[in-house]
């Protein structure tokens, strides 16, 4: 994940920062408890799509 691209993504619920979690290819928002996957290289940035942490 390009950290240009990372800086500039928020979490589409609480509109907070994302971190990258590498091993499990997904995008963490620490703030709402959710995880949202990252497919083929593209954030899949649906709140129906995320994981809850």
């Amino acid at each position: 994940m390009d950290k240009k691209q990372l800086e500039i993504m928020a979490c589409p619920e609480c509109h907070g920062k994302l971190n990258y979690a590498k091993d499990s290819r997904e995008l963490i928002c620490e703030k709402c408890k959710l995880a949202f996957p990252v497919r083929d290289d593209i954030p899949v940035m649906l709140i129906e799509e995320a994981r809850k942490l």
